[in-house]
């Protein structure tokens, strides 16, 4: 099945197009066991690299079909671990530029749909954004032509997916990297003509990094999911043992399970004083508020927007 999508993907690539029946002969290729495998997963790569025009119906496949690869190829499921992170960062980054709207969305897809990701994934999707929004050139411009410095909205959308996804630090956690990352693109795009969405994007982002918090184990790791699902599947495995691993790692996860075993524990974390707590801007946030404020010696306004709604929400 692999030789047989492979050598299709090729001559596909080879005509720099594909047609509505040869990506209907790719699905049927691709899904007929139920696996995509790394070499397909790297033609499709070479496919989308080499096509002239990028459908949506092929863009929904290669999105479909990577994040499949990526996320499912190896137990656990909804897994990206540093490996196939940096595999996935080398498939597009081989020329040092995000090519397509594809591959984009490929990434961001991953994102939300994942249990867990690596910090880099992450970082490197709004990095790349962030370079198309101070040189103008990129998939998120219409066609890749160059284009005034200013965020457009599919840069506000796509900023707005990745900084609340799921597969980051956790759901609606957003990070010290994400802020000051929304905060340079506000100096630099200030006077030019940003997509309405924008002002909301910064100052949503902005807020949810000083009154949010983030659980520092809000995500169970790679091995440990693993060692979850085969506890799961082998009802003979050592209970004690197993709970004691996972309570160091994730107090919260094991707190559920010994509701599940009948064991009343008082010990896990109280998430509304967390919740609570987060809502405080600490010294060290209010210390970087401050900071991020005065390094340009004037306060615009968008970062008065932003005060305005830390104040209202104290």
């Amino acid at each position: 099945m692999t030789t047989h999508f492979i050598d299709f993907a090729q001559r596909a690539a080879a005509d720099g197009q594909i047609t509505a029946d040869e990506l209907l002969t790719l699905r049927r290729e691709g899904w007929g066991d139920g696996i995509i495998t790394r070499a397909e997963a790297e033609a499709l790569f070479t496919l989308n690299t080499a096509l002239r025009e990028r459908t949506p119906e092929w863009t929904d496949f290669f999105v479909e079909a990577i994040g499949e690869f990526v996320l499912n190829g190896t137990p656990p499921r909804l897994q990206c671990n540093e490996e196939e992170a940096a595999w996935l960062i080398g498939q597009i980054d081989h020329d040092g530029v995000t090519e397509s709207m594809a591959e984009l969305e490929c990434m961001v897809r991953i994102l939300e749909r994942a249990e867990n990701t690596p910090e880099r994934l992450k970082n490197y999707v709004l990095d790349q954004v962030e370079r198309e929004v101070l040189t103008g050139v990129g998939p998120t411009r219409c066609g890749g032509a160059l284009a005034a410095t200013h965020v457009s909205s599919a840069e506000c959308r796509i900023i707005r997916r990745v900084i609340f996804a799921s597969g980051g630090h956790g759901p609606a956690a957003v990070t010290r990297h994400d802020a000051e990352m929304l905060w340079r693109i506000k100096d630099e795009t200030l006077a030019e003509e940003n997509a309405p969405e924008w002002d909301d994007l910064f100052v949503d982002g902005v807020a949810n990094f000083l009154k949010g918090f983030i659980l520092p184990n809000a995500q169970l790791s790679h091995e440990r999911r693993g060692e979850l699902e085969a506890f799961i599947a082998d009802n003979t495995a050592s209970v004690g043992g197993f709970m004691g691993r996972m309570a160091k790692e994730a107090p919260q996860v094991a707190n559920h399970f010994g509701k599940v075993f009948g064991k009343k524990r008082d010990t896990g974390p109280d998430y509304t004083a967390i919740a609570a707590a987060g809502e405080l801007i600490t010294d060290y946030e209010n210390e970087w508020l401050e900071t991020m404020i005065e390094a340009d010696g004037e306060v615009d306004e968008l970062e008065s927007r932003l005060i305005a709604r830390l104040a209202a929400e104290d």
